[in-house]
């Protein structure tokens, strides 16, 4: 005779908080601060990279001691290698020698790497601490700062090992942009240019009438102010949107992987000799011409997509290097595989999604089919 008992745990969560895009934000955190963002909190950790950390990292550190705020600033090796477990572990031992308990808070100085690791930190570090993400970079300010993704790369796949934690609040410092290599850039650009693609035709016409005055194609940064504002305004509003309805991918959100089914593969092939940006873009092209041999979308619409991805001096071709057969290999590992069969989720057109019979976002596509088509972008 066994005894049964029902435990009700159903209880709503508000997840909300505000992004601020601005420059120079500093004073803006630190009023935040003042005024009880994060209430209950008495010590304050500040995650960073190499890169990073001599540019805001040890700036905030000593503004916030000025202050009057317990904190420590603690860095790793800059780079998306960095990004793994291994990194998350040393960290979290850092922080316990460091007597940091459940009454301390994560801020989160750099790029999309930075916050990917830091926000896994805070989400597991005490079974979840409060965290504060502080965009430094393009790619952070479109991908990275909006939806509460978390997590860190394997061997085997990237992002892979993560959790959902929502930030207390996200700052978008436009000047920080003027800080990256041209590079780093363009790579934030790929993830702003597969935003338009998903639901904005609008702003993909905005993207291509404006795109000469923030960066030129032999790898001029020219930064336009207002140009800029709106490029982060629209990358957030358009990941909201989409993050609002479906908070834990459970559907819709798949969309947001648009380029990545391809890209995070070629990223992990790549040894990360690509940046996250410069792999999606050329997924991106992968998954317009893949659309247009299915039906979805013309060859004239691919080509728009391509040309958008080239005049931001984005790559639209697979190296040399990377066959076919580890290409192919590596997408098995996606996320959105199920049954075997790699997912992937398509444009219907430019400005649009495809949205399959089953009311999914993301449809099977048969391996042959895939390495037909990566046989005729190789020519």
């Amino acid at each position: 005779m066994s005894q049964r008992f029902q435990v009700e745990l159903k209880k709503l969560v508000d997840n909300s908080y505000e992004i601020e895009i601005g420059e120079r934000l500093f004073p803006s955190l630190i009023r935040d601060l003042q005024e009880g963002l994060v209430p209950g909190v008495s010590k304050f950790a500040i995650i960073t990279d190499s890169s990073v950390e001599p540019l805001y990292g040890q700036p905030l550190l000593k503004l916030m001691r000025q202050n009057g705020f317990a904190a420590e600033l603690f860095a790793f090796p800059a780079g998306e290698p960095s990004k793994t477990r291994e990194t998350k572990a040393l960290l979290e031992d850092q922080l316990l020698s460091h007597s940091y308990g459940r009454d301390c808070c994560i801020i989160a100085v750099g790029g999309g790497a930075v916050t990917d690791l830091a926000g896994f930190l805070a989400g597991t570090f005490g079974r979840g601490v409060p965290s504060l993400n502080y965009a430094t970079t393009l790619l952070a300010a479109a991908d990275a700062s909006v939806g509460g993704k978390t997590g860190v790369n394997t061997p085997v796949a990237t992002n892979l090992i993560g959790v959902f934690h929502q930030p207390r609040k996200v700052y978008i410092d436009l000047a920080a942009w003027r800080t990256l290599p041209v590079r780093e850039f363009r790579s934030g650009l790929a993830e702003t240019i597969k935003h338009a693609c998903l639901v904005d035709v609008k702003f993909f016409e905005y993207l291509e009438n404006n795109i000469g005055k923030i960066v030129t194609p032999d790898g001029e940064l020219i930064l336009d102010p207002e140009t800029c504002e709106q490029i982060a305004l629209h990358n957030c509003r358009i990941k909201y949107e989409v993050v609002e309805q479906d908070e834990h991918e459970s559907n819709l959100r798949q969309i947001l992987n648009l380029g990545h089914t391809a890209g995070r593969a070629l990223e992990a092939v790549s040894g990360y000799t690509l940046l996250h940006g410069e792999a999606v873009a050329v997924g991106l092209v992968i998954q317009a011409k893949l659309g247009v041999k299915l039906g979805y979308m013309t060859g004239e619409q691919a080509e728009r997509v391509a040309a958008l991805l080239r005049r931001a001096g984005l790559p639209t071709e697979i190296p040399d290097a990377i066959t076919n057969r580890m290409l192919m290999d590596k997408m098995y590992t996606d996320k959105k595989v199920r049954s075997g069969r790699i997912r992937f989720v398509f444009q219907d057109g430019i400005g649009a999604m495809k949205r399959f019979a089953d009311g999914s976002y993301s449809t099977p596509v048969e391996e042959a089919t895939i390495m037909e088509l990566l046989e005729e972008i190789r020519g």
